[in-house]
């Protein structure tokens, strides 16, 4: 890993930055690939650190794509800031080892800004899937473009969008790509809320509020072994009901694996907590294993 890049590359066209990392020298370095909607947080610089650290050039994609929005209001929130973005890389990572691809949507969809359709094994069905339709044909169609121009070696998701790590895994088996997709622990901040992008649209009563979810997490947690699943559900939904200011929108135990809901626990199953509450009309989500060992 002892090389230099000329200087922290920024490319806006899919065909230059594929054109650059095709050349001789480069092709023969491994390549980490962090795929991001900007509005950058810790928890973004957390899993370029753990790129960097496994790779020798970091590719990070600074894109918001339109397709996974099913609510335009929502896109038209969400918070851009290109420079700001740059420049936190500039001060936290190793920027002679950093590529950014920061496109404009013409040069991700061409003329037509439509998603493909993607099956995945019934997972795309499941929470995220059920409450925002069409969210993961849209995940699907920007990372297989985004797979196809870096060819990454290795890719960095957050466990925070646990449902949508698993059908990344599963968007590359059934691809045939030949990218080890790498989940990272949630970073939180130090009330236990989940770094978002869209924690900055919070105020501040709201971020008092937020601190809820991580604590009914745990809460569930520490439940999970001696309450049955439909006391636990009870537990979170009277909680919730003591702050006005927290509207929950779905609130749910599934089995790791296929993302499905459960009421009976069963023995070597693996189970997860996932919640999904407005705050200041802010969606929120977060999750947690249910087992003392992770």
């Amino acid at each position: 890993m002892g090389f230099i890049l000329p200087n922290l590359m920024v490319f806006d066209a899919h065909k230059k930055l594929t054109h650059f990392l095709s050349q001789e020298f480069y092709s023969s370095k491994s390549v980490g690939f962090v795929p991001t909607m900007g509005a950058l947080h810790d928890g973004h610089i957390a899993l370029m650190q753990q790129a960097q650290k496994d790779n020798d050039i970091l590719v990070v994609s600074i894109f918001v794509n339109p397709t996974q929005f099913d609510n335009s209001k929502d896109l038209d929130k969400y918070p851009r800031n290109l420079d700001q973005d740059i420049q936190l890389i500039k001060d936290k990572l190793d920027e002679s080892r950093v590529i950014i691809y920061a496109p404009a949507i013409q040069d991700v969809y061409g003329e037509k800004t439509i998603a493909k359709t993607y099956k995945y094994d019934g997972l795309e069905h499941e929470m995220e899937g059920a409450n925002r339709p069409g969210h993961f044909d849209g995940v699907g169609t920007i990372l297989s473009f985004l797979f196809d121009v870096i060819q990454p070696d290795r890719a960095y998701f957050g466990e925070k969008d646990y449902q949508q790590l698993q059908i990344v895994k599963k968007l590359v088996e059934q691809s045939n790509r030949n990218i080890e997709i790498i989940g990272c622990p949630i970073h939180r901040e130090k009330s236990g809320l989940a770094m978002s992008s869209r924690n900055g649209r919070l105020t501040p009563q709201g971020w008092e509020a937020a601190s809820m979810l991580h604590r009914l997490l745990k809460d569930a947690k520490s439940k999970f072994a001696n309450h049955s699943i439909e006391q636990i559900h009870q537990f979170v939904r009277e909680e919730i009901k003591r702050d006005d200011r927290v509207k929950l929108e779905y609130f749910t135990i599934a089995n790791e694996s296929d993302l499905k809901p459960t009421q009976l626990k069963k023995p070597d199953v693996r189970y997860r907590a996932f919640i999904v509450a407005h705050i200041d009309g802010v969606r929120l989500i977060d999750n947690m294993s249910m087992h003392k060992d992770a």
